[in-house]
């Protein structure tokens, strides 16, 4: 019988490290979770212990990684990911970015085994295109209070390629743009936690700006669905992964209200330096090479994200 594949999840008790991690299990491989729970939380992973393939590692990535046996995968989830985090861990952000990519890819080498890299919608900035496309090159302002988590990934991206055309390492790079669902923080700053966690307590909901930016929501599973089609292609250059069904910022705080039924009022403050005015995926590639698209729309996906929030805030 054939030896089951064995994958390295670092980041994977975040929040989208531990859905990863759940779906790898789910695949029949063994799973390798590594994290040092600055910003990922056991809590997420949990319901994992004590099944069959699966091992948590308290590591820091910025660190020499070290896993015993053979590995078939490595990817690469371990960041801070909210401006809330990003913003109070610049150094940690830069370092998982850079040192933490170093170390994972050199542990991919050794081991012969395939490497993805989470990336991010962030790596275009402040988008003039729209919209954004893999062959768009970004509009970043490199010494911005963003620019932290910005050039950390989009470092990673080229060390990622670098090693692929140098040493010939098996990679693949994933896009992620605004993704939500069960396990988010509620208190990691992203919108769709902020709106939800403020219009169950009856208080105000905090948009920033005059609320016009766009944002583009895709569901956690639909994610893991698009990075689990990406590991097995055969696709090397960054592919975008997200939802194009784009709505602004205050649209989607009158859904949150809405849906609720909350007595909540909007309020609106200061718009942060630098924050994108649009973000909405280009998925023409994800579609043809990998034959995925969203399915769970806005509604379904919030009703357990809402029920998760209920007990977890």
């Amino acid at each position: 019988m054939a030896e089951r594949q064995r994958a390295l999840v670092t980041g994977g008790a975040g929040f989208l490290g531990s859905h990863l991690c759940e779906r790898l299990l789910g695949e029949g491989l063994d799973v390798v979770c590594m994290d040092n729970l600055i910003t990922g939380s056991l809590a997420n992973i949990e319901h994992l212990f004590g099944r069959d393939g699966f091992v948590f590692v308290e590591h820091d990535v910025t660190n020499f990684i070290h896993v015993a046996g053979r590995l078939d995968h490595v990817l690469h989830f371990a960041s801070p990911a909210s401006p809330i985090d990003y913003l109070k861990l610049p150094i940690q952000t830069l370092k998982v970015g850079s040192l933490g990519t170093h170390k994972a890819l050199g542990l991919a080498k050794s081991k012969g085994a395939r490497f993805l890299l989470a990336s991010t919608s962030e790596c275009y900035g402040d988008p003039l295109v729209h919209p954004q496309p893999e062959s768009y090159w970004g509009n970043v302002n490199p010494v911005g209070p963003r620019g932290v988590y910005d050039e950390a990934k989009r470092f990673a991206e080229a060390i990622t390629m670098a090693y692929h055309r140098h040493h010939g390492l098996d990679t693949r790079i994933v896009r992620i743009f605004n993704t939500y669902g069960p396990r988010m923080r509620a208190g990691d700053g992203r919108v769709v936690p902020t709106f939800i966690c403020q219009a169950l307590d009856g208080e105000p909901l905090t948009v920033f700006g005059d609320g016009l930016q766009t944002r583009s929501f895709c569901y956690v599973d639909d994610l893991i669905d698009g990075i689990w089609r990406l590991l097995n292609s055969d696709h090397t250059d960054p592919v975008n992964i997200g939802n194009p069904a784009e709505m602004t910022v205050l649209d989607f705080a009158k859904e949150i209200i809405r849906v609720l039924g909350s007595k909540s009022r909007i309020v609106f403050r200061e718009l942060p330096v630098n924050d994108p005015k649009v973000r909405q995926p280009d998925i023409t590639l994800a579609r043809r090479v990998l034959g995925w698209a969203p399915e769970v729309t806005l509604a379904d996906g919030l009703a357990p994200t809402i029920e998760y929030f209920r007990h977890h805030r």
